[in-house]
């Protein structure tokens, strides 16, 4: 959560500390400040003070720490407080300063890596005496209920007299009489508990003041080895490691006592319930040899602490503290940028992603391009900390990080006035969905609207559509399964105002059949699971002794997987929550129902039965389950079972009724399943896009989400389809990085390497060209009643005369395609019935009388050019459907005038790319660094094969040698004028006035063409920066101006008020003019008006 403002302290009540407090020296750097030596004025002491700068209020966090400090501070091993201050400043923003007792002995760290780097070490006895002086701060803390939770060497000073003092309250926890644990993951990384490491990523984990045990129990180790245990691995990766090793011992034990070692076991159990208290440790026979001896002892840490001193030994560490709203911070390197490296050849990028990887550094720069590998782990670097860290921040003082390309987007566009389009691609499980929901999280905070309820909106609209159009596949879990472009709607100052999805080619064969290993859409699991911990099952017609055929499927899914997961009930209580915060009001019930009578549908059998005329001819046994279907439907069961097992054909006006087999009846089941389903998807997409819809005009950022590219043992149609849009998705990038741009340099006479690349474009045309595509071979296929899967791959092989193309001798129904990707084999077998995606006109009739006006309306709306269902209205359920609607043919409303899946698929390429082509394009790569899903498994091999089909190695040379960015000099001089010139000179748009601009903001190669500017892509980011800072110091000026003449109105106003009080006290007014000469006046005036 976002930190709150105080409601205790404001920043008006603080006293400034400029009266009694000079700065002397820098003494250190903390977190989230500097800490400094400062002096009394009135009576010379001096004191350290902790400033947070810049700062506009005193949020919670912040009021937490005063509080412990204000009230707990009169404890000798607790840091003394003074007292906080704020220091106003206008421009730079102001300091908030806490004024604590000045330690000038150090940190126990500093004390100890001084002594090992001399040799030394310290003994026994002072280790226990300074943990006996932790452990009574702790427990004085403790005993007021208050958990430290950054209990390490850092946070344990010396005074130069021996004593012992805590500090660092930032993120210490109160706890209530009622509530005596906490949820937060908060910390530094080597000192954190199990315990509190789980909450990151188990919402069910609490702990309670123990966990300071476990810190101090490695800061015991700390004190004796030097460093905290897996201190030479990265932080994060030491946040996995921490709960899965055994509890840490000392490097040496035997160099030490049995009773240190013990101490340090006791505070080291990983079950914290069994862990010790601080009162329980105080009584340990380690401690206790400080019992008593706090003269002797403190006379000794003294003396080392004078010695230290002497010799200078300073020593800083690094280690910083991680917490789920102040996250670990890491430093930006040069290493960040694929395109900085010295050696570019394949091998030398392969072992920097594994070593950035190892570190769990999972993203890296290619110029303006992101690669991101899945780390297969929840990471502490999504926060509203980062959130914040990456606003507005320069691309440098950072990392590589989604937030970053999110930011670039949303600044380009606020700067430029100009739509952006973030295309996610990669592989299927490389973490598209996540890296989406990162960007939406980003942008939704830089877009922080007035409105908060719309805020909460955006958020809920990925997890609801998921939930319906995502599905387990057998490399991934949360497989999206269907294409995904959301826009975002902005003002032109950056609010988000709304949000609008577009959804292409859902995997509606998933519904009624999934391969070996892979599940159907989550949303069937999640409502069967919810309706059963809810007891409503029967409400909703659902056996509760064996689960529906088409979530059991072959794979023996028993009930008790489906019930006993706590996963699918607390997702069932989130997408509730999803349609309540959204708006979904009276509909949830009716979606309920369609999903309900979708699972009794595919328990619906059929039996064969022999008519007098020997006719095949079908029934339903299970009249059970079609009454179920039919009453969640709301329509009658005679005529449902009619619809299946028959259809009507109208032969010269006269209309014959012929019956269908077991075969047929079963298709047209399955076909009605699919269609309610992909019917139902369409009007939960229609109707979040009717409820965050804004009528006024914006910008937009786009984001895309489509499913990644699939190779699996058997690839079927909707593989296919799938690798089509990839295709695509692969050609954009080369034509924006590649193509497009090396044309642009000849075209403008820049001289620039040209840089090779695989062009895909001829694979594209085998699939897409008219006539002889595949999928116009495959349309004309699916026209032929007489069509078989062996007809079709034969035509396939007759006019594909592509080196991309072949066809295995040894496997009938199959057809191989030289992918960008690599290689893939598809077979044929329900090519063409998925193709035609029939539903049979008597289905749609009867699905029309429904009393349900939801499925009336998904029914008697057409379907648009991408398949979808078109909604007129913003409310689909607060008026009839329209009668005209309902009167409309059936085949206007199905597919059934011969509009294939490949024909949608090919107008929803065409529509996405209208999109993502009025947008300046941002690309982040997504990389599957093995195919078993583990973390910190970095699988040289398959990385390689997804940087060479992906282009990344051209990527590289073309990012160091191009120029990303050309501008015309019209538009490069009115965007940036104001860096060279004065706001009322408008220059004229020339070539000079561009290299004007260019020299003052001291950039370097930099080219001229012919009417273009050509820029690095680092040098736009520059001129932003630049840019702001300009007009930052405008508003700031802008502000002063409006405060100085507004300050001297007023005093003018009081001056002429005060002065009219004057005269009218002194009686000095005017004389009124005598009687006569206004009689004089009037007549004068009657005779100028008489006639």
């Amino acid at each position: 959560l976002y930190p709150y403002k105080s409601s205790m302290i404001g920043l008006e009540s603080l006293a400034d500390p400029s009266g009694d407090w000079d700065i002397v020296e820098t003494i250190g750097k903390g977190t989230y400040g500097k800490v400094y030596r400062v002096n009394n004025r009135k009576n010379g002491s001096q004191a350290a003070v902790k400033v947070l700068d810049p700062i506009n209020d005193v949020d919670e966090e912040i009021e937490a720490e005063y509080n412990i400090l204000r009230s707990l501070s009169n404890h000798p091993n607790v840091v003394k407080f003074y007292g906080m201050f704020y220091k106003s400043d206008d421009l730079s923003g102001g300091q908030l300063w806490l004024v604590l007792e000045l330690c000038n002995g150090g940190s126990v760290t500093e004390l100890i890596k001084g002594l090992l780097m001399r040799g030394q070490r310290l003994l026994e006895p002072v280790i226990a005496y300074i943990l006996y002086g932790a452990l009574l701060g702790l427990q004085h803390l403790h005993n007021n209920r208050i958990i430290h939770r950054d209990v390490k060497g850092n946070n344990i000073l010396l005074t130069t007299e021996g004593g012992v003092k805590l500090v660092d309250f930032g993120v210490s926890a109160q706890l209530t009489s009622a509530r005596l644990r906490r949820n937060t993951s908060v910390g530094t990384p080597f000192w954190m508990a199990p315990e509190v490491i789980a909450c990151e990523q188990q919402y069910d984990s609490t702990y309670d003041a123990r966990c300071d045990v476990w810190s101090l129990g490695i800061t015991a180790i700390e004190l004796a080895d030097g460093d905290p245990p897996l201190s030479e691995m990265h932080p994060v990766k030491a946040l996995f490691k921490i709960p899965r090793n055994p509890s840490p011992t000392l490097r040496n034990p035997e160099e030490w006592c049995r009773s240190f070692s013990h101490f340090i076991a006791q505070c080291l159990i990983k079950d914290f319930e069994t862990r010790p208290s601080v009162t329980h440790l105080l009584e340990h026979p380690f401690i206790k040899q400080a019992h008593g001896k706090d003269m002797a002892l403190s006379q000794q840490l003294s003396t080392l602490i004078h010695e230290q001193q002497e010799l200078g030994c300073k020593l800083k560490t690094k280690h910083e503290r991680i917490n789920t709203r102040k996250t670990l911070i890491i430093e930006s390197s040069p290493d960040d940028d694929l395109v900085n490296l010295e050696v570019l050849d394949e091998e030398t990028i392969i072992k920097h992603l594994s070593k950035r990887y190892d570190e769990l550094q999972i993203y890296t720069y290619v110029g303006d391009i992101l690669i991101a590998l899945n780390p297969f782990q929840n990471l502490s670097i999504y926060s509203p900390q980062f959130s914040k860290l990456y606003h507005g921040a320069k691309r440098a003082d950072n990392p590589p990080h989604i937030f970053a390309t999110a930011d670039a987007a949303y600044q380009g566009m606020v700067t430029f006035c100009k739509d952006q389009c973030i295309i996610i691609s990669g592989e299927s499980g490389a973490g598209k969905t996540e890296s989406a929901h990162l960007i939406v999280q980003h942008l939704t905070f830089l877009g922080k609207a007035n409105n908060r309820t719309l805020r909460e909106k955006i958020l809920q609209v990925n997890p609801l559509v998921e939930a319906f159009g995502n599905a387990c596949t057998a490399i991934n879990d949360n497989s999206s399964r269907f294409g995904k472009y959301l826009e975002m709607k902005f003002t032109p100052t950056g609010a988000v105002m709304g949000a609008k999805i577009s959804e292409y080619l859902l995997e509606k064969s998933r519904v009624i059949k999934q391969a070996t290993g892979e599940k159907n859409f989550h949303i069937f699991y999640y409502i069967y699971a919810g309706l059963y911990h809810q007891e409503k099952l029967k409400n909703y017609r659902l056996p509760d002794k064996k689960p529906p055929r088409y979530i059991e499927n072959q794979h023996g899914k028993v009930m008790q997987d489906i019930t006993s997961s706590e996963l699918y009930k607390e997702q069932f209580n989130a997408i509730q929550d999803c349609f309540r915060i959204i708006g979904f009001t009276d509909q949830v019930n009716s979606v309920y129902r369609i999903l309900c009578a979708i699972l009794n549908t595919g328990n619906i059998e059929f039996t064969a039965i022999t008519s007098q005329h020997q006719t095949d001819k079908s029934e339903v046994p299970n009249a059970e389950a079609l009454g179920n279907t039919a009453a969640l439907l709301c329509i009658g069961p005679e005529e449902l079972q009619e619809a299946l097992t028959s259809h009507c054909v109208v032969t010269r006006g006269e209309t014959i009724i012929r019956t269908n087999t077991v075969d047929k009846a079963t298709d047209v089941r399955d076909a009605m399943s699919k269609a309610l389903y992909g019917r139902l998807f369409s009007w939960i997409v229609n109707r979040i896009n009717a409820l965050l819809h804004v009528a006024e005009s914006g910008m937009n950022v786009g984001i895309l989400d489509i499913f990644g590219f699939e190779n699996f043992k058997r690839n079927s149609f909707e593989q296919l389809c799938i690798n089509i849009a990839n295709e695509q998705i692969q050609f954009y990038f080369n034509q924006h990085i590649f193509a497009l741009e090396q044309m642009e340099y000849q075209r403008e006479g820049v001289d620039a390497s040209l840089v090779e690349y695989e062009d895909n474009r001829p694979i594209l045309d085998m699939f897409l060209q008219k006539p002889m595509g595949l999928l116009s071979l495959l349309d004309e296929e699916s026209r032929f009643p007489q069509a078989t899967d062996q007809t079709l791959v034969d035509k396939f092989e007759d006019n594909l005369r592509y080196k991309y193309f072949w066809r295995p001798k040894r496997v009938e129904l199959c057809f191989g395609i030289q992918h960008y990707a690599g290689k893939v084999l598809y077979s044929v077998n329900g090519f063409l019935e998925k193709n035609r995606d029939t539903l049979p006109a008597d289905v749609v009739v009867v699905l029309r009388t429904s009393e349900n006006k939801l499925l009336q309306q998904l029914f008697s709306s057409p379907l648009t050019k991408t398949g979808n269902t078109h909604t007129k209205s913003n409310n689909v359920l607060d008026s009839c459907v329209d009668t005209m609607e309902m009167m409309r043919h059936p085949e206007e409303t199905t597919n059934m005038r011969r509009q294939t899946v490949a024909s949608y698929f090919r107008y929803s390429l065409m529509d996405l790319l209208s999109k993502m082509v009025v947008g300046q394009p941002h690309f982040v790569r997504c990389i599957k660094p093995n195919d078993d899903r583990q973390a910190l498994r970095f699988c040289k091999e398959r990385v390689t094969a997804q940087l060479r089909y992906t282009g990344i190695l051209e990527t590289v040379n073309i990012r160091r040698q191009g120029y990303s960015h050309r501008v015309l000099f019209e538009e490069f001089v009115n965007r940036y004028y104001y860096l060279a010139f004065r706001a009322h000179q408008m220059p004229n748009t020339s070539k000079e006035n561009a290299v004007a601009i260019l020299e003052r903001a001291k950039l370097e190669n930099w080219v001229l063409g012919k009417t273009k500017v050509f820029l690095k892509y680092y040098h736009v980011e520059q001129l932003n920066l630049l840019l702001r800072e300009v007009i930052a110091r405008v508003v700031v000026l802008q502000a002063y101006t409006k405060g100085w003449l507004g300050a001297r109105r007023y005093r003018r106003e009081k001056e002429k008020r005060q002065h009219g009080a004057v005269v009218i006290q002194s009686g000095s007014h005017p004389p009124w003019p005598h009687p006569d000469s206004m009689t004089t006046w009037f007549q004068c005036s009657q005779k100028s008006q008489a006639p």
